[in-house]
């Protein structure tokens, strides 16, 4: 009978369920987020492959990348999160430490100055400040009464700026803004007063005028300009967001289909593997296929801040929300300038864009976030 049949199965699936999640707290992994990230990473590598003109030795690479990224966001899950807020400060001041020895034994490329290099191995500090950050952050204001009274709010400001200024210097504009959100999506989550919001709104407003005197560099303030009138030097400046959101607007609903783009293919779009490489996939998806990956983002974004919401601490709250408001920031900020919403500066789409230092940075952020989801079944145990 119907009725027997569901009081028999319903113990089975229940039985399921738990052992799937015993299974998920003994491997420290969160399988809806994991799920997702491989579905992205999988297009990610299909989007790549004709952004690179079919490549095989840049998917090979990629590839590679992914799977050191994901090894690193394993073993990160693993770490226990109590551990994670002791080791806090430290990183922080290493990650300071790494900051400044830029400044004096920094290796340069392109204009800028923002390697070191150990042993024929070079890497970015700014990559690993972005982790640093918002785990000193959450550190700091987790041991504390919130919503974080005056003093906090200024000691945390000033954490946040050392590192910030420190990267403008390189100069990484792009970068300065990741590492600020991060560590600002932290004290936004810890109740800061709108008064301080409207406060800091004000204050920003007030420093924009000494900002682009004194801090922009001439590249900066060039393409700012450009995103205001990029027909101002088609031919210079204004090629990228110009020959970007040529490609965006002829993909269409559908798109021209995969290998099919002509402004990528025909070497009109620069940086189509890395920054630009979502107007490759407008070209050739269309617009089905953008919705489709911001859709994906928006999983893993809800995803984040649902594990945020479900710890059982201060600093594991904290600290799960801002990583996942600043995985939300990589992804609206390179759409924003690919689409000419906002200025050109250097931020890679998360997990679908050629590159290895980010991709690994990202995927120890998400090691960090199934470290908390798993901590809290252990603390509810």
């Amino acid at each position: 009978m119907p009725h027997q049949d569901f009081l028999r199965r319903l113990p089975e699936s229940d039985r399921s369920l738990r052992k799937r999640d015993r299974l998920q707290q003994r491997l420290h992994i969160d399988f809806w987020l994991l799920l997702l990230l491989l579905i992205i990473s999988a297009g990610g590598l299909v989007v790549l492959f004709s952004a690179s003109d079919q490549s095989m030795t840049t998917i090979k690479r990629q590839g590679i990348y992914f799977l050191i990224a994901y090894i690193a966001m394993f073993m990160v899950a693993q770490v226990p999160v109590h551990f994670m807020r002791r080791m806090a400060p430290w990183a922080y001041v290493v990650g300071v430490g790494l900051l400044i020895a830029v400044i004096f034994v920094g290796v340069g490329a392109k204009g800028a100055q923002r390697w070191l290099s150990l042993g024929g191995f070079r890497f970015q500090p700014s990559e690993f400040m972005k982790l640093a950050m918002p785990i000193a952050i959450a550190a700091y204001l987790g041991q504390r009464h919130l919503p974080p009274v005056f003093k906090h709010v200024f000691f945390t400001l000033v954490l946040v700026a050392i590192p910030v200024v420190l990267i403008i210097k390189q100069p990484d504009l792009g970068t300065s803004i990741l590492v600020a959100a991060s560590g600002l999506m932290v004290l936004f989550f810890a109740g800061l007063s709108w008064r301080y919001i409207f406060a800091a709104v004000a204050a920003l407003l007030a420093s924009l005028w000494p900002l682009w005197q004194f801090v922009l560099h001439d590249y900066q303030k060039k393409r700012v300009l450009t995103l205001l009138n990029p027909e101002a030097d088609r031919l210079g400046a204004g090629w990228n967001i110009i020959q970007s959101k040529t490609a965006i607007g002829s993909g269409g609903v559908p798109g021209k289909g995969w290998l099919q783009g002509t402004q990528s293919h025909l070497d009109f779009l620069p940086e189509g593997h890395t920054d630009f490489i979502i107007a490759v996939l407008a070209e050739e998806f269309g617009l089905i296929g953008v919705l489709t990956l911001l859709g994906l983002y928006v999983l893993v974004v809800l995803r984040g801040l649902t594990i945020a919401i479900r710890a059982q601490e201060s600093f594991g709250r904290l600290l799960a929300a801002s990583l996942t408001l600043t995985f939300f920031v990589y992804v609206f900020v390179n759409v924003g300038m690919v689409s000419g919403l906002l200025p050109v500066v250097g931020v890679p789409l998360p997990l679908v864009s050629q590159g290895g230092t980010s991709i690994v940075t990202l995927m120890t952020g998400f090691g960090i976030l199934m470290a908390i989801a798993t901590e809290r079944r252990k603390v509810i145990r």
